[in-house]
């Protein structure tokens, strides 16, 4: 039985007080024992909402980790191990916004999740296909080369410590969510993808889904098969809204 998780991707959102005040609104939450929850500050308020955050039922993850390991000359960036150092349990990898604005290869996705891995951090793998390469019918081309460069190259063993979400770019931020039934046919061909190298792996590893999730389509998405949860844009900026969403998740 896989555990739903429910992670919170806070972008690049948020002042120290406005932070403060929603981890007060999140520590209000009644959130669901059986649900896993997750909330991804930008870098600047990490350790703000770690310490925040202590004793509630919410892991803090970051939304991003430097390619490079370890410590060195890299300016700007912070390495997996200096984000567990700080408290972080999960990482962000393959952000469509990442992907597609700054240009992140499959080569450079695959690295961090490797480094995440290696700092003891759980990588959330981020898949999705554009609004063009959508209606092209291209979707499961596109999401299963993403997947399949990153299994060939950290391994599938490698799945058994790590998350998937399936994020249609044309469904991020846009007011626009795929339907439970278009969601589920990509997360089934995901799963498919993995069993092909390993059954057991496939069987447990969770899959999440990202693009315009509400409190309001929350339980018709998550009632799907192959949806063990959701990553959360711009609804998790609002405590009420994530608790509904974390106990729909729950139901």
């Amino acid at each position: 039985m896989r555990r739903p998780l429910v992670a919170g991707n806070w972008k690049m959102n948020g002042t120290r007080a406005s932070v403060a005040e929603l981890i007060e609104a999140l520590r209000q939450q009644e959130l669901p024992a059986a649900v896993e929850v997750a909330v991804f500050p930008s870098c600047l308020h990490l350790m703000q909402v770690v310490s925040g955050l202590e004793g509630k039922a919410i892991a803090v993850g970051a939304q991003d980790c430097a390619a490079e390991n370890g410590f060195g000359a890299l300016t700007g960036e912070e390495s997996a191990a200096q984000l567990a150092d700080a408290g972080c349990g999960w990482v962000l990898v393959g952000h469509s916004e990442r992907r597609l604005l700054l240009g992140e290869s499959d080569e450079t996705v695959s690295r961090k999740f490797k480094a995440a891995l290696e700092s003891g951090m759980t990588p959330v793998l981020c898949l999705g296909e554009t609004l063009e390469q959508r209606q092209s019918g291209q979707t499961l081309e596109v999401v299963g080369r993403q997947l399949a460069y990153v299994v060939a190259d950290a391994g599938i063993a490698a799945f058994e410590k790590a998350v998937v979400a399936y994020e249609p770019v044309w469904a991020i931020g846009s007011g626009l969510t795929a339907t439970p039934e278009q969601a589920q046919e990509v997360h089934a061909a995901i799963r498919a993808q993995l069993a092909r190298e390993s059954q057991s792996v496939a069987a447990q590893v969770r899959l999440l889904y990202g693009g315009s999730v509400k409190a309001d389509n929350a339980a018709e998405l998550f009632g799907m098969a192959d949806i063990d949860g959701g990553l959360i844009g711009g609804a998790s900026l609002k405590a009420n809204d994530f608790g509904a969403i974390c106990r729909a998740a729950g139901n």
